[in-house]
């Protein structure tokens, strides 16, 4: 009888080993495809494409701030010279705001996914955003 017991505790070891090896293999396989495919950028998602900003002269003696998104690009007050800004795009979709700092009035205008170049003139007191696809 003490036999039996003895065979018994032997196969329940074995049985035992054998769930903890195969956990233990089943954890380490996760890690490993987890660091495997890992961004080797510092975690940070690069996106193609490129935006010029060009701010006309028409804006001359005006007080302007440019945003995409929410960050600020340009904040100023205008001289006669265009002002062109490039920037890399960092976002799924971005949206263009051209803020009036005396009204504070905003204009916004969603920015094509692949890029632009976007041309921003004010006639007769209004704001146009104009975008050429590259």
């Amino acid at each position: 009888m003490s036999n039996k017991s003895i065979n018994s505790n032997k196969q329940f070891m074995v049985g035992n080993g054998i769930l903890a090896f195969g956990v233990f293999f089943i954890v380490c396989l996760f890690l490993y495809l987890g660091f495997r495919f890992q961004r080797k950028d510092g975690g940070k998602q690069v996106f193609e494409g490129i935006y010029t900003i060009c701010v006309a002269g028409s804006f001359s003696g005006d007080s302007l701030s440019v945003y995409v998104n929410d960050s600020l690009l340009l904040n100023k007050t205008m001289t006669e010279a265009e002002v062109k800004l490039q920037i890399n795009r960092f976002a799924e979709e971005n949206m263009l705001m051209v803020v009036d700092n005396r009204t504070e009035e905003i204009t916004p205008f969603n920015l094509n996914p692949k890029g632009s170049l976007v041309e921003i003139q004010k006639k007769n007191g209004k704001v146009f955003v104009e975008e050429t696809a590259r």
